[in-house]
């Protein structure tokens, strides 16, 4: 039986990384299988409305950043109250979700995917500023440090973890030190390196509605 996020990618027509190394094996389902799935999913798509554009754009950024729809709408409603005078509130939006713990530890490469660094945080896995927080969606900012437990380092899940640092190029607004394990916000993300693979746009007037 084929995982329900492979299926979210091949509805989506396009990568959204939600399975880790899968994702980048030539038995990635979205490679084997580029169409919708279900018995309906090699006939020719008919054409979406505005409203159905706008729902997938919405579709794919949620699944990007692993979140729920209560989760995900809050950020953005969020940022819609505060839209006035703010010249690009996509990249205000980008902003809040690159900044959570998750997507960081994430962006880190401490984890191979956000679900599974969600685990990780959910499982009191990570410090911050040398805090243990277990609140995967907590807000992070430029100066702040994150950390793998000493005790956690000696799990399964982190074996081999300074190799594979080594070949993981982090974002600019971040760095890490791969014999200590930890990382550091020295930065704020933007929209051009989060490159998110939806159209922001589309999503503000879909919660406009």
């Amino acid at each position: 039986m084929q995982d329900s996020k492979c299926k979210i990618c091949r509805r989506a027509g396009i990568k959204l990384f939600l399975k880790g190394e899968k994702c980048f094996s030539p038995k990635c389902p979205l490679i084997m299988k580029p169409y919708n799935p279900g018995k309906k999913g090699r006939r020719r798509p008919r054409p979406l409305s505005e409203y159905g554009k706008e729902l997938r754009e919405k579709q794919k950024l949620k699944s990007w950043y692993n979140l729920g729809e209560r989760q995900f709408k809050k950020y953005v409603k969020e940022i819609l109250d505060r839209r006035g005078g703010v010249e690009d509130a996509a990249a205000l939006l980008v902003q809040k979700l690159e900044t959570r713990l998750d997507n960081i530890v994430y962006r880190l490469g401490f984890a191979n995917s956000r679900s599974s660094a969600r685990q990780l945080v959910s499982h009191g896995h990570l410090y911050v500023n040398n805090k243990p927080i277990d609140i995967p969606s907590y807000q992070l900012k430029k100066g702040d440090k994150v950390s793998i437990r000493s005790h956690s380092q000696k799990k399964m899940v982190f074996q081999n973890l300074s190799t594979i640092l080594k070949k993981h190029k982090p974002p600019l607004w971040l760095e890490v030190d791969n014999e200590k394990l930890e990382g550091k916000v020295t930065g704020l993300p933007t929209l051009e390196e989060a490159a998110p693979p939806a159209e922001i746009s589309s999503i503000f007037e879909f919660y406009s509605r």
